[in-house]
């Protein structure tokens, strides 16, 4: 990484410096230029790292180390080489839909050591998974339960349980309210005894998940204790030993300037309190636990990067429209989530040296004022032709997106690695 280069005071840019690597004027990713790689794939593009994914899995991996097993959740990236990636690092899969299943199995994934979630899982989408193998189904309702029952044929099962309000966390919560998701903790053992009527439902495990993108270290460390809390519980109700407690994702990633990353330093030194944890109970002494981030694996690896079609000033305000808006990237539009907008880090990635002294708002093509990925931006004098670049955008990006409103192109998706493009289809 280049050490003469100008530091212009943009969050964007000192994140990307950490992140990547930075050469004259361009910012590389996976060991070529961002305008090398537009140049082929085309703009706008989804561009991800693939030796930046693999350094994440292995920092948590390492953090973990001694308690519990990653499952990647397909949900933050289905791309199925992004998928291959983790499944070439160990991981598991975790899914949410029929179609990530697929996905999942056609980049080599085990049926085994597949997971399946998700609070409206369809009848044919039970059938079809249990038909292709399945390593559990998450039980989160009462008609699911019933689903399984009269699909009649042997399933392995964890009882997803919304918790109590104390160990809610996360800029998202997922649990500790009125939620889609899963069994209230307080309806607990009537949860278990419906799951144990059916007598082809084997109940292995359970599943809690409080919330998502979390930083706050010792809050995830308490949901986690407090799901182990929950499987000890469980088994002595049943008096069968559990197999496996999924303790959920919500790993995040900073975003916005003051941001601080997730401590993993924190987390590896609460492992050995864990581990004793689950040894104290004998019914979960050897159960497996599980977490299963998306977001904190593929998120900073990722680029969402779109030439500007227009430069044009209204009111005072420096207008940059973009070849792609809030139809490619909905998360950065703060449109899916944010209650106060705030802008994801904006690079210009061919002019890293140029200094952020060119204030704009970044909006896409579409005829409405909600695509507007930032406002006032720190960025170079630029003009038609010239690339932007969204960070943290490996996670919850084209598929979490309307790719198909005002009917424009879709964009490009390259995984990066080595100096080798990998263009991924869908």
């Amino acid at each position: 990484m280049a050490d003469n280069v100008q530091k212009p005071a943009n969050h964007g840019y000192e994140l990307a410096k950490g992140l990547f690597e930075i050469n004259g004027d361009d910012l590389v990713l996976g060991g070529l230029p961002v305008r090398t790689i537009v140049a082929e794939v085309g703009s706008p593009a989804y561009l991800y790292d693939g030796q930046l994914m693999r350094r994440a899995y292995r920092r948590l991996a390492d953090a973990l180390k001694g308690f519990a097993s990653i499952y990647y959740s397909a949900k933050a990236n289905p791309a199925e080489a992004v998928i291959r990636l983790f499944l070439e690092e160990g991981a598991g899969i975790e899914i949410a839909s029929l179609g990530e299943y697929r996905a999942a199995i056609a980049a080599g994934a085990a049926p085994e050591h597949i997971l399946f979630a998700g609070p409206g899982k369809r009848r044919a989408e039970l059938e079809a998974v249990i038909e292709g193998g399945i390593g559990e189904i998450h039980i989160e309702g009462v008609d699911e339960i019933g689903r399984l029952r009269s699909i009649g044929k042997p399933v392995q099962a964890s009882i997803r349980i919304n918790p109590v309000p104390t160990v809610q966390a996360g800029a998202m919560r997922m649990g500790g309210k009125a939620t889609a998701f899963g069994f209230d903790e307080e309806d607990l053992d009537a949860a278990i005894a419906a799951v144990a009527s059916a007598d082809n439902i084997e109940l292995v495990g359970i599943h809690v998940y409080g919330g998502t993108q979390i930083l706050d270290a010792e809050a995830l460390l308490g949901q986690w204790r407090h799901a182990i809390t929950l499987a000890a519980r469980v088994a002595r109700t049943t008096g069968k030993p559990l197999k496996t407690i999924d303790l959920g994702g919500g790993l995040g990633i900073p975003y916005y300037a003051g941001d601080k990353p997730l401590d993993l330093d924190a987390v590896a030194a609460a492992v050995p309190e864990l581990a004793a944890l689950l040894k104290s109970e004998p019914l979960i002494a050897g159960a497996r636990a599980i977490v299963e981030p998306g977001r904190f694996l593929v998120g900073e690896a990722g680029l969402y990067v779109s030439e500007i079609n227009t430069v044009k000033q209204s009111r005072g305000v420096r207008f940059l429209v973009m070849e792609g808006g809030m139809n490619h990237h909905l998360a950065a539009s703060g449109n899916l989530g944010q209650v106060i907008k705030r802008n994801y880090p904006v690079v210009a990635p061919a002019r890293m040296t140029a200094p952020s002294d060119a204030p704009a708002t970044l909006v896409g093509p579409l005829c409405t004022p909600l695509d507007t990925l930032a406002r006032d931006a720190g960025l170079p004098d630029l003009k038609a032709g010239d690339l932007v670049a969204v960070l943290q955008s490996g996670a919850y990006g084209l598929t979490a997106s309307p790719i198909n409103f005002l009917s424009h192109p879709h964009p490009a998706e390259a995984l990066v690695e080595n100096g080798r493009i990998e263009a991924i289809g869908r």
